[in-house]
């Protein structure tokens, strides 16, 4: 079994109660002892039995009286008076109600039409009350209830009793559905909410996507989708509709007033049609596929009013465990649904059958809560998970799932865990390993490193330099090795004997509302490294990424960036200051650098741009007039036609994953033999696309730009990438380290401040390599810049200058400032869960060796 370090999911549909087959077992759970409730009156919904309907009719007529048991005639079955008639007798029934008057059906008044009367009741039997009629009244019920449709009445000298088999209301009658599992699934018909198709929200046009800009004049385009080259006519209409109703199309949109606004927006005036009946009505070309990406732009995604965002149908809602529906618990923290579980009141037939579905229901999400997800919800969409979190939940399906006699391979299960989770995720692998499991860690973390019972390290180095097994055994014997240098302590990231003074500038958020924060107030020194820190799930990311990143892109630029329409979050902030002292925010995370294998590192730093250029120089290539154009594989000219310069043709295999092989014109070198005749020292470019970066820059050492290109990528620890190599096959780290790169150079060339923010940038790295990157963040810094990550790694997190801590606990137990300050006053704070695992690694306190250090902390609560 492969647990990788990604997150597959890109479907709205799942979500980590689905992925992790919680919700399967809730399902089952509300199915089968689950409570229905009317969903119009609220009363209980009952369904009969022939037993419990004998039971209810000898409690109520005691005795000894006289009672029939009937069946209304079914709709169905109302067909001719003579057909009717001779159904009936067929079926041995011999007596009917009609109207309130009894016939015997053999003589039935000529006058009287069975499929014209009202009421007609079929007598199924007449009988005596008392314990021996017991057997033969529930028989007549079962026989009422068959040919009754499910209903059954029995009348008596007091009125009569009514039963139904299907389900219904005691008090009002409304039917209602069978308790099944299918009912409780949104991604099944039976359960689904009609409105939204169990998505849980709709699409609706927003204003605020329509109008994207209410600074701007309707004569500079306000109304968006009428900028688009298409709607001339529709602007110039708009522009003469707005004249026509007195309204200024060169004042701001939000100066206009409300009623003509409204009548733009919605309204009707001559050939003038509102922006939102022309969307919808555009709504019929949604076959054409531009007309659906056109109109995708200005919908947003809103909670479904059909099912408050439930996802089912009224029929599922309206079943309750213990005063709970489905929906609701499923939207609690997945700790508070085990607490839930710990306090269920059930009967004890409930529990009798609900034994082994709870079992399994508190052992999965057991295992959840101990791969630190406790602070998750059922109903979060597995798309919006990080890679680190889709694994711990792929681990903990692993767990659940209890197999033995397997291996296990984990590609760094530590990833996006506080040191106080790797202690719990460490005792999970344990257990897998004496299920009876081989399990088999992709790891830099040392804690993990030091619990394994056997290691096998790699190297001595990357790329060329590496590939080799430097040593095997038990992880008390490595000696001589890199790895064993930074277990043995031999080699160790110190504490910075100076840290860098904070202030006097200050970029300042206060009241940061998003999620679980709630008025989050947080001070960030400008020119140095800040971490953020804090247990998974605390707020770090929606802290930076949602408020930060996106407050502070709108006040640089205009514009937030967040795609709106597709679910993306902007965090509020009462205040945001110092951000005049900054020129640009760039977020560096691990996404790749390019989906295509046409893209690589050299032309991501514009390093290949000198290199064609060089090659153009050649005298060759002067003699046949090639260009620069001719040496890119991207461009026609110079390029295989056959495979259009990328190497391999793709072999569709129908069914089957698509086969790339090796181009047979180029044989794999992306370029026309006459172009590979071009040489720089006997190397053509397919040949130093396959160069090294360390070997480029010896090669290169003559060329001061594109030697300074590729020498920033060799600070960042990638002198063994290839210069060629295709993006898809960088790894999260790799990515990130090449944007620092390109942001290095550029640093050069740019003199203004930026803020740099950084996603657990040591993600994928070996110690020594957070050693590089350390150096780099450091470079950044040194350079006037201001860098801000997201960290759990201890040895970064003790040689930044500034640490805000968030906490104390994940979900709603967290989002608030538990300790800010410098490393030294972090870990002086009892409540911080970071500052108790920080302080062994930080030497003794020393007088404050730098200026203005300022220390803030937020006692919890």
């Amino acid at each position: 079994v492969a647990i990788e370090q990604r997150n597959p999911a890109v479907s709205n549909r799942s979500t980590v109660g689905t992925a992790t087959e919680v919700y399967d077992f809730m399902r089952l759970l509300w199915a089968r002892v689950g409570t229905s409730w009317c969903r119009r009156c609220g009363e209980l919904v009952r369904r009969d039995t022939p037993q419990a309907a004998a039971t209810a009719t000898l409690e109520t007529i005691a005795g000894g009286g006289r009672l029939q048991v009937a069946f209304p005639l079914p709709e169905a079955a109302r067909g001719s008076h003579h057909t009717v008639v001779e159904n009936l007798l067929a079926l041995g029934f011999v007596r009917a109600i009609v109207d309130g008057a009894a016939h015997r059906l053999e003589s039935l008044p000529k006058e009287l039409d069975l499929s014209r009367a009202g009421e007609v009741l079929v007598v199924v039997d007449r009988l005596s009350t008392g314990a021996a009629a017991r057997g033969r009244l529930v028989e007549a019920v079962a026989t009422a209830f068959q040919e009754g449709e499910g209903i059954a009445l029995v009348l008596h000298d007091g009125g009569r009793l009514r039963f139904t088999e299907t389900p219904a209301c005691s008090a009002c009658d409304t039917p209602a559905v069978a308790p099944r599992p299918a009912l409780f699934s949104f991604n099944n018909p039976q359960g689904a909410c009609n409105a939204c198709n169990g998505f849980g929200a709709v699409l609706e046009y927003h204003e605020s996507l329509i109008v994207p800009d209410p600074d701007r004049s309707l004569a500079d385009g306000a109304i968006d989708p009428w900028t688009k080259p298409r709607y001339g006519a529709r602007r110039r209409l708009l522009l003469k509709t707005a004249e026509a109703l007195g309204l200024d199309s060169g004042k701001a949109w939000s100066r206009l007033p409300a009623k003509g606004r409204h009548q733009l927006l919605h309204g009707k005036h001559g050939r003038y049609q509102g922006i939102f009946p022309f969307l919808r009505g555009l709504e019929k070309k949604r076959y054409k596929q531009y007309v659906r990406i056109f109109l995708r732009q200005y919908q947003l995604a809103t909670k479904c009013p059909g099912c408050d965002g439930a996802r089912l149908n009224e029929h599922a809602l309206a079943v309750a465990l213990d005063g709970r529906s489905i929906a609701e618990v499923a939207s609690w923290p997945i700790d508070q649904i085990l607490r839930w579980l710990d306090q269920l009141h059930l009967t004890d037939h409930q529990r009798h059958v609900a034994q082994l579905i709870l079992q399994q229901l508190e052992s999965r999400l057991s295992f959840l809560g101990d791969v630190g997800l406790g602070y998750l919800s059922l109903d979060r969409q597995t798309r919006t998970l990080s890679g680190g979190e889709a694994q711990r939940i792929a681990l903990a399906n692993a767990l659940g799932s209890q197999l033995v006699d397997t291996l296990y391979v984990l590609d760094e299960p530590s990833i996006g865990l506080h040191p106080r989770d790797i202690d719990r995720l460490l005792g999970l692998l344990r257990r897998l390993r004496d299920f009876g499991n081989t399990v088999v860690v992709v790891e830099h973390d040392l804690a993990t490193i030091r619990e394994a019972d056997f290691m096998v390290e790699l190297g001595p180095g990357a790329g060329e330099h590496g590939g080799t097994l430097v040593y095997a055994g038990h992880p008390a014997g490595v000696t001589d090795t890199l790895t064993g240098d930074y277990l043995s302590g031999r080699k160790r990231i110190g504490v910075p004997s100076a840290r860098r003074p904070t202030g006097p500038q200050w970029l300042q958020i206060r009241g940061a509302r998003l999620h679980n924060l709630h008025g989050v107030d947080v001070d960030i020194p400008l020119r140095t490294l800040t971490a953020v820190t804090g247990v998974s799930g605390s707020g770090k990311s929606t802290l930076l990424h949602e408020v930060l990143y996106r407050n502070l892109s709108a006040a640089l630029t205009g514009s937030h960036g967040a795609k709106t329409h597709l679910g993306e979050a902007v965090g509020e902030v009462d205040a945001l200051t110092g951000w005049e002292q900054l020129e640009a925010v760039v977020m560096i995370d691990q996404s790749p650098i390019g989906r295509s294998p046409r893209s690589n590192p050299v032309t991501y730093v514009k390093g290949f741009d000198d290199i064609r250029q060089l090659f153009a120089q050649q005298p060759l290539a002067r003699e046949r007039r090639y260009k620069a154009s001719t040496f890119s594989f991207n461009l026609r000219g110079g390029r295989c036609d056959t495979c259009e310069g990328a190497g391999h043709v793709r072999v569709e295999m129908v069914f089957m994953a698509d086969v790339f092989v090796p181009c047979d014109a180029c044989g794999g070198m992306r370029y026309q033999p006459e172009v590979l005749e071009v040489k720089i020292k006997g190397c053509s470019i397919h040949d130093v696309l396959q160069w090294t970066v360390d070997e480029a820059i010896v090669r290169f050492r003559h060329q001061p730009k594109l030697g300074t290109a590729l020498w920033h990528l060799q600070q960042v620890g990638l002198g063994y990438l290839r210069l060629g190599q295709p993006a898809t096959t960088l790894s999260g780290g790799e990515a990130q380290r090449l944007k620092i790169a390109r942001e290095l150079i550029q640093a050069r060339k740019k003199s203004g401040a930026k803020l740099y923010i950084l996603d657990e940038p040591t993600t994928g790295l070996h110690l020594d390599d957070v050693r590089v990157l350390i150096q780099v963040l450091d470079k950044l810094v040194d350079a006037g810049h201001t860098v801000v990550v997201i960290e759990h790694h201890l040895d970064l997190i003790k040689r930044a200058d500034w640490i805000i801590d968030l906490g104390p606990e994940a979900g709603d137990a967290g989002g608030r400032v538990v300790a800010m300050g410098t490393p030294e006053d972090v870990a002086a704070v009892p409540e911080s869960v970071t500052g108790r695992y920080l302080a062994p690694l930080l030497e003794p306190a020393t007088p404050a060796t730098t200026k203005n250090r300022r220390r803030v902390a937020s006692a919890v609560g």
